[in-house]
């Protein structure tokens, strides 16, 4: 396959009634390390909110199991996509994000933020270090499954589109950005656990790299002094001579999707693997999506017929 050739056909494609083909296709074919960056940059981008990061502190989740955290967190999205995100098993995975959602108190506009950092994020990670930019289509099509991803979650006042989102992104961020230290802690936290994927002598240079990348509005909320000029000039070259010889590969053949690695589940995954292990005794409800009344009896396992456990390749 020709390395444009996909991006050829999203083109032809209209994202209102494809928007989820096209997702598909950046997360497992044609961006997939990418996108995964540019959504480690968005867990970050949380910890600048002081209300944010104190409550993820009080849970304490990324010090006791950061990496199951981190990992939940990527494949319950995947998960919601995997075979549509109104389909049962799709439905199901919104269920089971909702469950853990609910036993916390947090204001709407906190909710809109973090998902617009799920769309803002890898979008602004693949304009700037990934092979190509994404195209009219491809933007379109991230900002339709934030939209759906946030009815199926019960937020209220979710963006339309891509621009919306990242208006509220900014406002949002200029207004709540500030120090404090639970900021720091939570994303200490995280970034060791980014610098464990690495040897141990490689892991403290693995930081400064994650930090190089951060803008300093950023930084100062985090509570983080900028890299020097050099390491920011240094680490930017590297992922531009990256994007250029990725570029000159062909594209990733249609049997060969790029799925999610799982640090914490090398065997498979459910959905009930999926969040802390107190979610599972609470009680599910039914999606404040508009759709019909649905029977939440359904096992939150629920996962593709004759495939018990998803593997991860």
């Amino acid at each position: 396959m020709g390395r444009y050739s996909r991006l050829r056909r999203i083109q032809q494609m209209d994202p209102q009634q494809d928007f989820e083909q096209i997702y598909r296709w950046i997360i497992h074919y044609e961006f997939p390390s990418d996108y995964l960056h540019g959504t480690s940059i968005a867990f970050l981008r949380d910890y600048g909110v002081p209300r944010i990061s104190r409550l993820l502190d009080r849970t304490q989740e990324f010090e006791r199991a950061g990496q199951k955290r981190y990992d939940d967190t990527v494949l319950i999205t995947y998960e919601m996509v995997r075979e549509g995100m109104d389909s049962e098993h799709g439905r199901a995975a919104a269920r089971q994000l909702n469950r853990i959602h609910g036993r916390y108190r947090i204001p709407n506009e906190d909710f809109l933020y973090v998902l617009a950092t799920t769309v803002v994020g890898p979008k602004r990670w693949i304009d700037r270090f990934g092979w190509r930019r994404l195209s009219v289509q491809e933007i379109e099509s991230l900002a339709l499954v934030g939209r759906r991803m946030g009815e199926m979650m019960g937020i209220s006042g979710v963006p339309e589109t891509y621009a919306a989102f990242e208006r509220l992104h900014d406002d949002y961020e200029r207004e709540m950005f500030a120090y404090d230290p639970a900021n720091r802690r939570v994303a200490a936290a995280t970034l060791r656990i980014l610098a464990s994927w690495y040897p141990a002598p490689a892991r403290r240079l693995a930081t400064r790299v994650s930090l190089a990348v951060l803008d300093e509005p950023l930084l100062t909320a985090l509570g983080f002094r900028p890299e020097p000029r050099w390491l920011r000039t240094a680490v930017h070259r590297v992922f531009r001579t990256r994007a250029a010889l990725i570029r000159l590969l062909p594209g990733r053949p249609e049997r060969f999707p790029r799925r999610p690695k799982a640090r914490t589940y090398p065997f498979g995954w459910t959905l009930d693997d999926l969040g802390p292990h107190w979610a599972h005794s609470r009680p599910t409800t039914p999606l404040q999506d508009g759709t019909a009344q649905e029977d939440t009896s359904v096992p939150a396992r629920s996962t593709v017929p004759r495939t018990p456990r998803q593997e991860t390749r």
